[in-house]
């Protein structure tokens, strides 16, 4: 089988996120880059594709021009990776969706709500696939945490607890000419969150993906307390549920010391289990009354859930991403329910909510602030 031909805007010389997209492309066999305006400044652009092997023809100016010539291309891509500042997002995903190219689209959304919901009318206008590369959901282990809780084993879930916290931006490194710490804490290129877009989208993401349910209300307090940083790099998020369950989202990107430490812990009224992505080949299911149970990515009682290699041997993060990447091919290939745990449009337009919520709710000192349905 062929690979589908991946075209890629966004991800250049000093990217971070681009390099993660295309190794994840690459691992499974199913994609191959053949195009890209791989930065706003042309020059840098195609001095990238002249490094990553893309043809000089097959490497634009710009987005736009991409679109419409890949659009055109006898041998066009199949789809496009969009992995540039969150402003871009919308209208570098337009642009393709409607030329009819699929979109795989990196977390958040968009940078405002105004964008999102210009990006949404043209997924629904145009009918183009549409995928958000929410990458935490391809580990085995959460979908074995989400096949849990929907089988009731779990039972009535009380409490839900997640986490991610980071140390990176303890020190002030946009003054410092860091180019991911920059436009991640610039309003105009990142949107009104910081650390809530950033990392806590991906941990409000991971706790509906296991769980099933969104939070129906928020209170929030977020802080920037690095000085002179305009948008948050610490939140406390409390959360109510629909069906009763009360729970809390940590998001700091100044806890000194932390990685990259994302962390579910969900608690029913016969069983709790937790994750944490660090260590992401095990989880503990502690049921009511009985021993604690340790669960490990393909061992005895656990599902299949997109392994690659036998139990014991470490996956992680890329291969969550790249399961993501083979499961929208298969999609794209036709392939029915092959993208059915793949996060889209609806995701997408959660974490938008979220981080909307979030921001009126610190604003109004804590206010209980509703989420949309």
């Amino acid at each position: 089988m062929r690979p589908l031909k991946l075209g890629m805007v966004g991800g250049g010389q000093g990217a971070f996120i681009g390099a993660v997209h295309r190794m994840a492309a690459r691992l499974d066999g199913h994609w191959q880059l053949v195009a890209g305006a791989f930065s706003s400044d042309a020059a840098r652009s195609h001095a990238s594709a002249a490094e990553l092997g893309v043809d000089a023809d097959r490497s634009y100016d710009s987005f736009a021009e991409m679109a419409t010539r890949e659009a055109e291309h006898p041998n066009g891509i199949d789809a496009v990776a969009i992995v540039t500042p969150n402003h871009m997002h919308a209208p570098a995903a337009i642009a393709f969706l409607e030329a009819g190219i699929p979109v795989i689209c990196d977390k958040p959304l968009t940078a405002t709500m105004d964008q999102a919901q210009t990006l949404a009318e043209a997924v629904r206008r145009t009918g183009t696939p549409f995928f958000l590369t929410h990458n935490y959901t391809g580990y085995p282990l959460i979908r074995e945490a989400r096949a849990i809780v929907a089988r009731g084993d779990l039972g009535s879930i009380r409490v839900v607890q997640a986490e991610y916290a980071q140390g990176w931006l303890a020190r002030p490194l946009e003054g410092e000419g860091q180019k991911q710490a920059a436009w991640r804490t610039d309003p105009g290129k990142s949107g009104a969150g910081g650390a809530i877009g950033d990392i806590g989208t991906h941990a409000l993401n991971l706790l509906s993906f296991v769980t099933g349910q969104a939070p129906a209300a928020l209170s929030a307090d977020l802080h920037s307390l690095v000085p002179g940083r305009e948008l948050d790099d610490n939140a406390h998020i409390v959360l109510r549920f629909e069906r009763g369950a009360r729970g809390m989202l940590w998001a700091s990107q100044v806890a000194v010391g932390c990685e990259n430490g994302l962390r579910l812990r969900i608690y029913g009224d016969k069983a709790g289990l937790e994750w944490c992505q660090e260590n992401p080949n095990t989880m503990k299911l502690t049921p009511l009354d009985a021993p604690p149970r340790w669960l490990t990515r393909a061992g005895a009682g656990v599902g299949d859930h997109a392994t690659r290699i036998p139990a014991g041997h470490p996956e992680g993060y890329l291969e969550a991403f790249a399961t993501l990447y083979s499961e929208i091919a298969g999609a794209l290939r036709g392939e029915a329910h092959a993208a059915d745990l793949v996060p889209g449009l609806e995701a997408g337009l959660q974490g938008m909510d979220f981080i909307k919520a979030c921001v009126a709710s610190s604003q109004g000192n804590g206010e209980w602030t509703s989420l949309s349905e």
